[in-house]
């Protein structure tokens, strides 16, 4: 009776393990990410009010980012031209620049390197601590238009595995 028992729980145990494994096989396989991105609400560097609810249906990147921070620097011009090429078909970049930078340095870098898309200064890290503690830069987020992170790269972002998502869902 006793070995009955047993498998019994072997096999339910082992049914879990083998759905768990296909839902998250299922999300990967789908390209609609794994986790729910969180809210935020915030202003940009003008004032104007941003939030993750704004871009509902549409596809997002965030990007956390620093002025002294050579990669950050040098990917700007990249995401320029990501959102260049994009931005008409429904994409939007979000630049959360972090805690430590003084507000003044971020607007005077988003001028001087012509940044076209969103630019936030995170003045209390509230934004960094929601999206996981972000604390090291370039920390990239690619949000699906259904509201889920598909992508997350701390580091150098894959450019190309970004635009391989925009097409397919842009198309």
């Amino acid at each position: 009776m006793s070995k009955l028992r047993l498998d019994r729980k072997a096999a339910i145990g082992g049914i879990f393990i083998v759905l768990v494994l296909a839902a998250v096989i299922a999300a990967w396989m789908t390209g609609d990410g794994v986790r729910e991105a969180p809210g935020f609400a915030a202003s940009d560097l003008d004032g104007e009010p941003v939030s993750l609810e704004g871009y509902e249906g549409r596809p997002l990147l965030v990007s956390f980012w620093a002025t002294d921070c050579p990669d950050c620097i040098r990917e700007i011009p990249t995401l320029n031209e990501l959102h260049a090429e994009y931005r008409d078909r429904g994409f939007d970049i979000v630049a959360i620049a972090m805690e430590h930078d003084r507000e003044s340095r971020v607007r005077s870098m988003s001028e001087d390197r012509e940044i076209a898309y969103t630019v936030i200064h995170d003045e209390e890290g509230d934004l960094a601590s929601t999206w996981g503690g972000v604390r090291l830069t370039p920390t990239t987020f690619l949000v699906s238009p259904r509201g889920r992170i598909v992508y997350q790269k701390l580091g150098d972002p894959d450019f190309d595995q970004i635009r391989t998502h925009l097409e397919r869902w842009l198309s």
